[in-house]
């Protein structure tokens, strides 16, 4: 762990005793605080006294004698109401914080000089994350990668030379973070999320850019409004920006152009020159625009951490991509099968259906999503066959009907076995066995992990089956 010293000798009271609440009180506790906490949830006090945590509720504290309030990143600060916790530490007077902002006292505390990479956006966020870190460990770094993706933040292995740390941050994460001032800051775009937390679009935005506002670096996809009006405010301020585009050919910064990424640089005398071109083809991790703009993302952290553009491109050929986003399980012949079981919405079916020009052998259902797939209907032309699952099937159905053949499998078990039957005769060039279910998995599967788990278990049965080799 990375033990947190800047409260040495202080009291501090902590809210929140999930992975990363009881990662980040035991930090604290190594670090010399005397740490006070609690949760609402029994078997979290349960668990967190019996490693040894000082749990007390938090109503019931001299709180003239507390040093800050760290809360988890799940314990609502502002909506859609203040934690309980949150006036109870204003009327102290004292500040309320969470892990990253830990994180970063200690780094500008013992080595301010580690390469720090935070990565936020609406969405990508994760594989963009696991690609950076990915990029750095080809170059040679010791890279220790965590936050909203996997360990939390305090539990990442302590400072060192030649180590470096890449972060997914949440918007709530950076919302408790005011000093977050990484090496690389990456924003990759700002659509509607999580109002419920944060109450308008404004807000939202403003905290997403909180994390590009320190960093020495910032590097902002600019093909929505918010992030291209914080982009400007960037270069207004004449702070190191690089910029990126999947939808059209910037003057300068990344641009997805066929078959790859392209970076333009203006010279001493103004002329724009090509500085760097990244070639994507082939790369089946990394299929889709929205890939393209995590590439890019990745690519120029890389190259700001000083990564030689070689090891780079060899690293990219490389990637293995996310369990369950865009993950190619392996190939039977010429049929291809991908688990995209993280696709649980419309929006994010649609970057999957984007990603091949036909030939689909679709299977979407479980719990729908409000509007369902009616926002896919321009895609469907795409799609070979629907095999259709879950709770949802009436509703596919009666989109589907007349437009794209369907059938109702209802298990996850039959629509494997059916659509690898039509795959395998398909006449299109590479048939691909998609599943991005448009849709939660809680009619049928824990989580979406575990139906892209039994997807993937599925797949590898099947005869034939070579799979993807996985680093």
């Amino acid at each position: 762990m990375i033990p947190v010293t800047s409260f040495a000798g202080r009291r501090v009271a902590l809210f929140g005793l999930g992975g990363s609440g009881l990662a980040t009180a035991e930090a604290l506790v190594a670090g010399g605080a005397a740490v006070v906490a609690y949760d609402d949830g029994e078997m979290a006090r349960v668990t967190a006294a019996a490693r040894g945590i000082a749990v007390e509720n938090l109503h019931d504290i001299a709180w003239d004698g507390v040093a800050a309030l760290v809360l988890s990143p799940g314990v609502p600060l502002t909506h859609p109401e203040p934690h309980w916790t949150v006036p109870l530490a204003r009327a102290a007077g004292i500040e309320i914080i969470g892990d990253v902002e830990l994180f970063c006292r200690e780094r500008a505390r013992h080595m301010p000089e580690a390469p720090f990479i935070a990565v936020t956006g609406t969405n990508g966020k994760s594989t963009t994350t696991a690609l950076v870190a990915h990029l750095l460990k080809v170059g040679g770094l010791d890279v220790q990668m965590g936050g909203n993706i996997g360990t939390p933040v305090l539990a990442l292995e302590p400072f060192g030379a030649g180590r470096a740390y890449v972060v997914e941050c949440s918007s709530f994460q950076i919302d408790l973070a005011p000093s977050l001032a990484p090496s690389v800051g990456i924003l990759l775009n700002i659509t509607p999320d999580h109002l419920d937390r944060h109450g308008t679009m404004a807000n939202y935005a403003a905290i997403k850019e909180r994390l590009v506002a320190g960093s020495g670096l910032a590097v902002i996809g600019v093909d929505d409004d918010f992030c291209r009006a914080i982009a400007g405010r960037r270069v207004a301020l004449g702070r190191p920006l690089e910029t990126i585009s999947v939808e059209r050919r910037l003057e300068e910064g990344w641009s997805w152009e066929p078959h790859g990424l392209t970076l333009r640089v203006a010279g001493p005398d103004d002329a724009i020159a090509v500085a760097a071109h990244i070639d994507l083809t082939g790369i089946g991790s990394l299929r889709g625009a929205h890939n393209a703009q995590n590439a890019a993302a990745a690519v120029a952290a890389a190259m700001a951490t000083g990564i030689d553009l070689g090891v780079i491109r060899a690293g990219l050929a490389r990637f293995p991509g996310l369990a369950h986003r865009m993950e190619q399980v392996g190939r039977a012949g010429k049929v291809l099968f991908v688990n995209d079981s993280k696709a649980t919405n419309a929006d994010a079916a649609e970057k999957a259906l984007c990603a091949f020009d036909g030939g689909i052998h679709w299977i979407a259902g479980g719990k729908a999503k409000e509007g369902g797939i009616t926002p896919l209907a321009p895609l469907f032309p795409r799609i070979a066959r629907a095999y259709l699952i879950g709770a949802a099937s009436d509703d596919f159905a009666a989109t589907l009907d007349g437009r794209v053949p369907y059938e109702r499998c209802g298990t996850l078990e039959v629509a494997v076995a059916r659509a690898a039957e039509d795959a395998a005769i398909s006449k299109h060039a590479e048939p691909v066995v998609l599943l991005s279910p448009a849709c939660a998995s809680y009619d049928q599967f824990r989580n979406f992990e575990v139906r892209g788990d039994r997807f993937r278990d599925l797949v590898l049965a099947l005869p034939g089956l070579e799979p993807f080799a996985k680093e």
